[in-house]
């Protein structure tokens, strides 16, 4: 029998989206918690589209998705880790459904900084995103301790030198906003970079926001601690 090209069975798809095991899925179908666009679905082996099949569980709507791409509003005081050791989680803010499909982030931020945190299970998307070679920008806009001066924004576009790196460290962009607001953009993601630039050059942030990775800017209509998923077109101009 010929099956219909990307297509899953209804189990199948359930598992992938995160709702369990397959066992379990084909249980919830016969237990009467699967719509499949609106309509209650009867047969866990009924083959169904793996991209935009509209579905509900247990009346909770969904659209499948064969790879996920989410765009989150950090806010302060969540870790970028599965084993926070001293805040919440910031993957206790998504639905336990998209944690199960093992979404991971671009990149970290610390629980002291806010901003864009982008989450996929694509690993060839992750890695280009991530990869130095690729060179993504990251915006970050600090509040300094006290105000910048025209020789500390040269250090930080022409290299300091950081504890355990062997070569200096430039950003590829440093600007002053305000007499102590900066932004600065790296291609590079290495540990609190940004805070330890910035002490290297001789000041000290005080807040941590990251507005902009690549093409995407953070949509500031998006509460803290919030998420959504990314366009098709957004996925394209960062490179998925």
């Amino acid at each position: 029998m010929t099956r219909p090209a990307g297509t899953l069975p209804l189990d199948q798809l359930l598992q992938h989206e995160g709702f369990g095991t397959r066992r379990t899925c084909r249980a919830m179908v016969w237990s009467d918690r699967v719509t499949v666009a609106g309509v209650l679905a009867e047969n866990p082996d009924v083959r169904v589209l793996a991209e935009g099949t509209p579905y509900a569980v247990d009346g909770v709507e969904w659209v499948s998705r064969e790879r996920v791409y989410l765009a989150m509003h950090k806010p302060l005081g969540h870790e970028v880790s599965r084993k926070p050791q001293h805040h919440a989680s910031v993957f206790a803010l998504l639905p336990p459904e998209l944690d199960a499909r093992g979404v991971q982030p671009v990149g970290r931020l610390d629980a002291d900084s806010t901003g864009l945190l982008i989450f996929s299970d694509d690993g060839n998307f992750i890695h280009h995103l991530g990869s130095p070679r690729h060179a993504v920008t990251k915006t970050y806009v600090a509040t300094l301790a006290e105000p910048g001066t025209s020789a500390f924004v040269h250090a930080l576009r022409t290299g300091v030198q950081l504890r355990d790196e062997r070569v200096p460290v430039a950003a590829a962009s440093a600007e002053l906003l305000a007499a102590d607001t900066l932004r600065i953009v790296l291609t590079e993601g290495k540990y609190h970079q940004v805070r330890r630039m910035v002490a290297a050059a001789g000041n000290h942030v005080l807040t941590l926001h990251r507005p902009a990775i690549g093409s995407l800017a953070i949509d500031e209509r998006l509460p803290e601690g919030s998420w959504r998923y990314l366009e098709a077109g957004e996925v394209a101009e960062l490179g998925g």
